[in-house]
């Protein structure tokens, strides 16, 4: 136990790493609802359109692993990007319970806009360039970690 980790301090909330996390994302999400509102998206909406940007024609599952969102989160995530005519989902060829999931012409031209978003972010973060790719590390560390 140090200073900080007495009984009495055990509970403070400034002390407490998960609301560090917590307040740090409510940040994040602020930057972001700007950033996306010009491109007529939400955070998650953003985060599915960029998984698909990196490699398109991917299944729902193959999404939600990436997203670690299951499919009754990223259903109504899709049928609404579909509805903005920014996708399609089609039942696999090869096994109809899989639905492969498909950016149309707008959804692949949105990325153009999109690129500006990651340099906004870090300039609104007002860090550097490698202390932001340390901090993404240590979080993907402890988030392996929680995970087991």
């Amino acid at each position: 136990m140090n200073d900080h980790d007495t009984p009495d301090s055990l509970l403070k909330l400034d002390l407490q790493v998960c609301f560090a996390l917590y307040s740090t994302n409510l940040a994040m999400t602020k930057v972001y609802r700007r950033l996306l509102r010009e491109l007529g998206l939400t955070y998650p909406q953003y985060l599915v359109m960029m998984v698909l940007w990196e490699e398109d024609g991917q299944t729902v599952s193959e999404i939600g692993e990436r997203l670690f969102l299951d499919s009754a989160t990223l259903t109504p995530l899709l049928k609404r990007l579909e509805g903005m005519g920014l996708l399609s989902r089609r039942r696999a060829v090869d096994d109809e319970r899989r639905v492969r999931v498909q950016l149309t012409d707008p959804g692949r031209e949105l990325r153009i806009r999109a690129e500006a978003i990651p340099e906004a972010v870090a300039c609104a973060s007002q860090c550097q360039p490698e202390e932001l790719r340390a901090l993404k590390d240590q979080l993907h560390a402890l988030r392996r970690k929680l995970n087991g």
